[in-house]
């Protein structure tokens, strides 16, 4: 079974001391989110850990994990960018920027490129419906608006800050 470093441990521990003793699996999407920033993604074997760490079964944590898709079941780029296409945003083009941002990278949707730098995925809502279409970036920065000119500008401007 995969063991946590001290560090890891750690900060674990303050997400799981932020709740009642007999309800500690309450931090499983803190603990997920800990062992993605630190690993990269969150293996089976760090779901195992987890689940064991909160006395939780496997099963319990793995379907939190592929429920919400801002945990990485697999190393992604160095920038994933998630496009939004539930129902308001493909109405408003964003299946058409997810083929668009495809295109540019040469991938598929849930590709990485070969270079390592840009994983695409389509999402669900991000709650900006208003804006659309609306992305994801690194999980973090939500952009608004994004016509074929815009996402080309982003692009350009993150490719050329992966290769400062």
């Amino acid at each position: 079974m995969m063991q946590f470093s001290e560090s890891t441990l750690a900060r674990l521990a303050r997400e799981v001391a932020k709740y009642p003793a007999d309800q500690k699996q309450s931090a499983v999407m803190a603990c997920l989110a800990i062992v993605q920033q630190e690993q990269g993604h969150v293996s089976t074997a760090a779901e195992d850990a987890i689940a064991a760490y909160l006395g939780m079964a496997p099963i319990a944590v793995h379907e939190v994990t592929t429920f919400y898709n801002m945990y990485n079941q697999q190393p992604v780029g160095t920038y994933k960018l998630n496009v939004c296409t539930n129902l308001p945003c493909a109405l408003r083009d964003g299946d058409k920027a997810l083929d668009h941002v495809c295109r540019k990278l040469g991938v598929e949707p849930y590709g990485t490129t070969a270079d390592g730098r840009f994983t695409v995925q389509p999402s669900e809502c991000l709650g900006a419906c208003a804006d659309a279409p609306v992305m994801l970036v690194n999980d973090r920065q939500m952009l608004s608006f994004m016509s074929p000119e815009r996402l080309d500008e982003l692009i350009d401007t993150l490719k050329s800050e992966a290769s400062t």
